[in-house]
């Protein structure tokens, strides 16, 4: 949630922090603000509403300086507002800090800071960070700036992420990172800080992901990274491998219609080099996770959030089908709150477009303190899980700007179609011929992927018809209900429409009561082994005057008479075809929000990397 950029270098400071805030507007936020230092001088910009309200404010007051700090705010302490946007400052003026994520227990701290004489402005727990580091350098003038900000690390509770300046330590930013990504961008003579990467990517790939518990202090010159008890910490550069390109619109109106028309480049990049169809295998990322860990698993543990979940639950069906052992899938949210029973044997797996979902790592770390293999399956290189994880298996979407998710979507399928084969085949549930078999599948699939894009025309036809509507029903059976789940999802989160996804053997039991010649329910009923039951749960919801649209094969016709509108997808094996079904529920829900004129990449309330609980 939230942007942070910071710049030090020669550049126009400005520019390159409010255009790094542009390219992190996807994060979701209300408010956004800036700070430049120049002359041993603090001022700031901050204004609420989009970042075109911050640049209005710039162009009649323009800020020139050497180095600065910029943030765009998602509402957690105080309204939406000029006074409660970042960066915040201490009584003095002298100290200011942007910051992401919550500290827990501001309350206490403004109390005592209070007592000692600060007055606080604004209704945040961010100002109250500020006022700590002024009152920990006031009582011992000889600290560092570095030492102030870890001695108030040390007092405040929670997961954040902060930039810290301060007028009377020029050419100096400190950053901290507990919780919340950060990374350094390393450049020549000049150094950046942000919060995800396409904020800096146009000006370097080389990078440094900070831990948690890492505070950096960075200069144009140098980058030193210590832990909050002041002891240095190792830091290797990564080189990011994403084209600067693949973080631009490229034609496109929007990001997600990007990140749609991505898919079939994306799933290519996440087969490259891991399919051999000439020998049947599957060759994953080189991991921690050893063979004879594979062959020992008694039970799969996956655990995600929001749609990696609905990836998580069609993981399901291919792993206890292909590798015919039982999965269990949990939200990170409800993880590490129910008391997991772990053993050694259970082998868990965390599914995170970012890396940083606080609920995802947190229950990862929950699942690592009690003995399990971890594996991630993830997009972004460097991130938390990656790093604390046994083994990940990435995803190589690219970079995916739209809030709502897509290009990761169908590429976490592929990742743990992959992963299923991988343990079937060691576990000898599979032979060499039948791996070969799903391998030609997936080979298949980007081409067939490209040949589902041509019905947008046709589903654009259907928004004008449905855009309106207030309530969608989304039916499937089998691996294809949690894609149902997914095209809810994704309408609900771009177009405000209510909907609902449910397994179509369900709906008797309470949904068929909301079904009436208003209702549009999206019914997934290709050519497989529950086809004649969904069949007649079309049928079921015709009979009380439903309007079916029906996601069907190509060459079938028995649809025709029953639904009253049809899309096809081409014909596909049984654990590809959910990823085809994905693709016209995307495009749906993209043409629907936008005949309603909503913000399709940035949805209300909504925020890419969910780093907070």
């Amino acid at each position: 949630m939230c942007g942070i950029v910071g710049y030090i270098g020669s550049k126009d400071v400005s520019e390159v922090i409010v255009d790094g805030l542009r390219r992190l507007e996807y994060r979701g936020y209300d408010s956004a603000g800036i700070a430049v230092v120049k002359d041993g001088k603090i001022e700031i910009r901050r204004s609420p509403g989009k970042l075109r309200n911050l640049e209005g404010i710039l162009a009649r007051e323009p800020l020139a300086g050497h180095y600065g700090i910029g943030h765009t705010r998602w509402a957690t302490h105080g309204r939406p507002s000029e006074e409660n946007a970042h960066p915040h400052r201490d009584g003095t003026g002298k100290v200011v800090v942007i910051h992401n994520g919550i500290i827990e227990n501001y309350i206490e701290l403004k109390r005592e800071l209070a007592a000692a004489g600060c007055r606080f402005i604004t209704e945040t727990d961010t100002e109250v960070f500020a006022h700590l580091v002024s009152v920990i350098q006031a009582k011992d003038p000889k600290l560092s700036l570095g030492d102030a900000v870890r001695r108030g690390l040390a007092r405040i509770r929670g997961n954040n992420s902060l930039l810290v300046i301060s007028a009377d330590v020029p050419g100096t930013i400190v950053a901290a990172r507990n919780g919340s990504p950060l990374i350094v961008g390393l450049g020549e003579n000049e150094n950046f800080l942000a919060s995800d990467i396409p904020a800096i990517l146009q000006h370097t790939r080389k990078v440094i992901f900070l831990d948690d518990g890492d505070v950096a202090v960075v200069t144009k010159d140098s980058v030193s990274v210590t832990d909050v008890a002041g002891a240095p910490r190792p830091a290797a550069p990564q080189t990011i491998t994403w084209d600067p390109i693949l973080a631009e619109k490229g034609g496109y109106r929007h990001f997600m219609l990007k990140e749609i028309h991505e898919q079939p480049r994306a799933i290519r990049d996440t087969l490259y080099g891991r399919i051999w169809l000439d020998r049947g295998v599957v060759d994953l990322d080189p991991m921690e996770v050893t063979d004879a860990d594979f062959k020992a698993a008694t039970k799969v543990n996956i655990v995600a959030c929001g749609t990696s979940w609905h990836a998580a639950l069609a993981a399901k069906f291919m792993i206890e089908r292909l590798a015919k052992i039982p999965v269990e899938v949990d939200y990170g949210s409800e993880y590490r709150y129910r008391d997991p029973v772990v053993t050694p044997q259970t082998l868990h797996v965390f599914v995170t477009q970012s890396g940083e979902t606080l609920d995802t790592i947190a229950s990862l770390r929950e699942a690592k303190a009690r003995g399990a293999k971890c594996i991630a399956i993830c997009n972004v290189t460097g991130s938390m899980a990656t790093r604390e994880s046994h083994g990940t298996i990435y995803t190589h979407a690219g970079p995916e700007i739209g809030v709502a998710s897509t290009k990761a979507f169908t590429t976490q399928l592929v990742a743990l179609y992959l992963l299923a084969l991988h343990i079937a085949r060691l576990r000898g549930a599979l032979a060499e011929a039948a791996v070969r078999e799903h391998v030609q599948a997936l080979t298949h699939l980007p081409a067939q992927l490209e040949q589902v894009l041509h019905c947008e025309p046709q589903v654009e036809e259907l928004a004008k018809k449905f855009h309106h509507v207030s309530d969608f029903l989304y039916l499937g059976r089998g691996i294809n209900y949690p894609i149902a789940l997914e095209g809810a999802l994704k309408l609900k989160e771009i177009s405000y429409i209510h909907a609902e996804g449910y397994p179509a053997g369900e709906m008797k039991h309470g949904p068929i009561a909301l079904i009436d010649e208003n209702m549009p329910v999206v019914s997934l009923a290709v050519r497989d082994s529950v086809y004649e039951k969904m069949v007649s749960n079309i049928e079921e919801a015709k009979a009380r005057g439903g309007i079916v649209i029906a996601v069907t094969s190509e060459g079938n016709d028995m649809l025709d008479g029953k639904a009253d509108h049809v899309l096809r997808v081409p014909v596909a094996s049984e654990f590809t075809t959910p990823i085809l079904l994905a693709v016209p529920l995307q495009l749906l829900a993209y043409h629907i929000a936008l005949l309603r004129g909503c913000d399709v990449d940035q949805p209300r309330n909504l925020a890419k990397s969910v780093t907070v609980e």
